[in-house]
């Protein structure tokens, strides 16, 4: 699994976690659970449904760092 989330999408990724997971404190509901799901894949850098869909939201110095650039498994 190379990396396929850049910074920008990966801090996205975490504020939205992190919202949704207050969220479900706040009110008592299961829908911060939800908040799992973007948090895991900010912070392993890997979307599994970016792979098919070609998306990489890798900018060119994350690339130097091991991003797929929408080439996944390879």
């Amino acid at each position: 699994m190379k990396p396929n989330i850049g910074t920008i999408d990966r801090s996205l990724r975490i504020l939205f976690g992190l919202g949704l997971i207050a969220y479900g404190i706040v009110n008592h509901s299961w829908i911060g659970a939800l908040g799992a799901v973007p948090l895991l894949t900010a912070v392993i850098r890997f979307c599994p449904l970016y792979c098919p869909l070609g998306i990489s939201t890798c900018s060119k110095s994350d690339k130097d760092g091991g991003c797929c650039g929408g080439k996944c498994g390879s």
